[in-house]
């Protein structure tokens, strides 16, 4: 039986591998990564990992659920139709927030989602994205539609395109970023350039 000593003990080993396989999913590639490969790099055994996460597509699970959670929760509140600028400002901050805050999960995602398919949390991933891109396109016009793409995935790329190619010492400072307030008001600029009005530019 677990004492309390334990318990933290377990919970760390748990982040760690966490952390350690979404690095791995986001740089090796998710078919490419091992689960050996994951406990050689976070310092643990094979049976470690296996104890706290049953397969590779639990701990793919675990890693990116937060990310898919907090882009479920920004699409559903976009949906429900509140399209002011006002609203608008909101969502932007809350993209750009969403895309520093899980940055590796969003690389993953991006970059290897299309070889991911049937694999649930991925499908949700998908989903909302579909989800979004419907609440964009009601009753907005094709210029309208093409800024808010050109918008959010540029947005999106500017970070993924970043991280495709880097070593060890280029993850650290990727996942340990000292700039993120300068990349957030940068993103969060551009952004509202592109979807809020300005110059008389009318927008729904």
């Amino acid at each position: 039986m677990p004492t309390d000593a334990t318990l933290p003990s377990r919970a760390r080993a748990s982040d760690e591998l966490l952390r350690t396989a979404l690095e791995q999913f986001a740089t090796v590639g998710f078919a490419g990564t091992s689960l050996q490969q994951i406990a050689d790099h976070a310092g643990y055994s094979k049976s470690s990992v296996l104890y706290h996460y049953a397969s590779k597509e639990a701990l793919l699970e675990a890693a990116i659920t937060p990310a898919i959670e907090r882009l479920e929760a920004l699409v559903d509140d976009f949906a429900e139709g509140r399209r002011s600028d006002a609203a608008r400002g909101v969502f932007i901050t809350r993209f750009v927030d969403l895309l520093l805050g899980e940055r590796l999960a969003v690389h993953l995602f991006v970059s290897q989602g299309h070889s991911l398919g049937g694999i649930p949390i991925v499908e949700r991933g998908n989903a909302a994205i579909r989800v979004l891109a419907d609440a964009i396109c009601s009753g907005a016009t094709l210029v309208e539609q093409m800024r808010f793409g050109v918008a959010l995935a540029g947005a999106t790329y500017a970070l993924v395109a970043g991280a495709t190619f880097f070593d060890d010492v280029e993850m650290s400072e990727l996942t340990n970023s000292h700039d993120d307030d300068e990349m957030r008001a940068a993103l969060v600029e551009v952004v509202s350039e592109l979807l809020l009005p300005a110059d008389g530019r009318q927008t729904r």
